[in-house]
């Protein structure tokens, strides 16, 4: 936790919202270290509609939170332990997750392009910048995001879930998983920086100086992507015969002693003999050489291609970033024979023709809603806010993201969300996206996603259903600790 100097420019940050949107706070301000730690870590939250997970709603329920757990679920008429504070609310649900995030992610780390698979984007974490974006999100509601390093190389190692809490300055305290999946990416442009272009009256404006990548590189990428799957296979391969050779000569040394031991007298005399034997002749004894002896040679330890086997056996998701319908296409074609590997597509563009290769697959993608100007890079030319719908309808697994590139968008995430209500995707699918099914992508729906026993606090307080027009947050707790409240 964040020791009290540094936090006198924070305290009493409060931001007016005049236009407010759904599920936006409106009037709210994040607590203070001094409030923080002066606030019991108990507290009883009572809602007239609890949403215990998407589709499940109790009504006249209470949650009682105790050191960041939930710890009892009841009626209306669960007692107050004494020194609880309590907090009511219309609606009480999970918190929102960006699963395609770019805020605590340093700079540096963000754009590195030469990662390898054991990279750790929670190593290249800046948890002391960027307070007022965390801020920010918080009172949208978004507590827990996927970052990401790396995101333009053809890998960007292992991604992390982290907490939003401008508190938690410490990685061990903020990180939820250091190992929510490992990123790769297909196709995307090269960024060239910016460039002035002059219009036919003689005005400037600035453009893009995205290039996109070659056609040819394009579905090199693709082969890549296989070939590393294929580097994983093989060395999870080499490592099983290993293991298998290893136990089978355990087995002949244990029953070759057994024998020695046995024989111990003769074997002992016949040895003396031949000692004896040796000396006569002059020369030096060596002892019996037995197959028993030669142990196996263990693999080179590799931990690159150990996260690689990992991902080609299914044990952690593989997040690829591409969004061309050629790319899309060329990569499932190129996968159907990983069956095990746990792939999801983040942005996935013009996915909408092959939804239902997806659905049967069973390939989530993260869509991100984002509005599009005439100078969006390449890949982007097929961007359509309906794609979250079209792919849903077809039954793929949707999850809505904030991109991954610009830390300030996470803040955004409800209003990107809106887009996507509005252009077809119903909002029960869209809290389903940012709770419990971000949380199953990425492997921490134990403890987050959904408001049961034992998980943990991340929790909206609401004014109304959350996503719905109108709907503002009123109290946001973040891992159990009371991260905004009304003025």
């Amino acid at each position: 936790m964040r020791s009290k100097a540094m936090w006198p420019a924070r305290m009493g940050l409060a931001i007016a919202v005049f236009v407010p949107l759904a599920g936006q706070v409106v009037g709210s301000t994040p607590l203070s270290q001094d409030e923080a730690e002066s606030t019991p870590d108990v507290y009883m939250v009572r809602a007239e509609r609890l949403v215990v997970r998407p589709g499940q709603v109790r009504e006249n329920a209470s949650v009682l939170v105790r050191d960041g757990r939930i710890v009892q679920v009841g009626g209306a008429d669960l007692a107050l332990p004494e020194g609880a504070t309590e907090v009511r609310g219309a609606v009480v649900c999970a918190s929102y997750i960006d699963p395609w995030s770019a805020l605590g992610v340093d700079s540096g780390a963000l754009a590195d392009t030469n990662l390898v698979g054991s990279a750790r984007t929670a190593d290249g974490l800046d948890l002391y910048t960027g307070d007022h974006l965390r801020d920010e999100a918080l009172r949208a509601g978004v507590t827990l995001a996927r970052l990401q390093a790396g995101w333009q190389g053809q890998i960007g190692g292992l991604g992390a879930v982290v907490r939003l809490d401008p508190q938690l300055d410490v990685a061990e305290e903020a990180v939820v998983t250091d190992s929510a999946d490992l990123a790769m990416s297909i196709g995307l442009s090269v960024d060239q920086g910016s460039q002035f272009v002059q219009g036919p009256d003689g005005s400037f404006r600035i453009i893009s100086g995205d290039r996109a990548i070659d056609v040819f590189d394009r579905v090199s990428a693709v082969d890549k992507v296989v070939s590393n799957l294929e580097t994983g296979r093989a060395y999870r391969k080499s490592q099983l015969e290993y293991e298998h050779k290893f136990a089978e000569w355990q087995k002949a040394i244990e029953k070759k002693t057994e024998e020695l031991e046995k024989d111990f007298k003769k074997a002992k005399k016949d040895r003396d003999k031949d000692v004896e034997k040796a000396k006569e002749k002059g020369k030096e004894h060596k002892d019996k050489s037995y197959k028993e002896d030669r142990k196996p040679k263990q693999p080179k330890p590799d931990p690159d291609k150990a996260v690689l086997a990992q991902v080609a056996e299914g044990e952690l998701p593989l997040v690829i970033e591409l969004h061309r319908a050629g790319e899309i296409r060329n990569l499932l074609d190129a996968t159907k024979d990983f069956s095990r590997v746990r792939m999801i597509l983040a942005g996935a563009t013009e996915a909408g023709p092959m939804a239902g290769e997806l659905a049967s697959r069973g390939i989530p993608v993260i869509v991100w809603p984002s509005l599009r100007g005439t100078n969006a890079a390449d890949e982007f030319q097929g961007s359509d806010l309906s794609l979250a719908a079209t792919l849903r309808d077809a039954g793929v697994n949707v999850l809505l993201g904030s991109g991954g590139r610009d830390a300030t968008a996470s803040r955004d995430l409800p209003l990107l969300a809106e887009l996507a209500i509005g252009h077809g995707l119903s909002r029960d699918d869209a809290f389903h996206a940012l709770t419990l099914g971000a949380a199953r992508a990425f492997g921490v729906a134990d403890r987050v996603g959904t408001i049961e026993l034992g998980k943990d606090a991340d929790l909206l307080v609401l004014d109304g259903m959350p996503l719905e027009s109108g709907s503002h947050i009123q109290y946001v707790f973040c891992g159990g600790r009371l991260a905004v409240s009304p003025n």
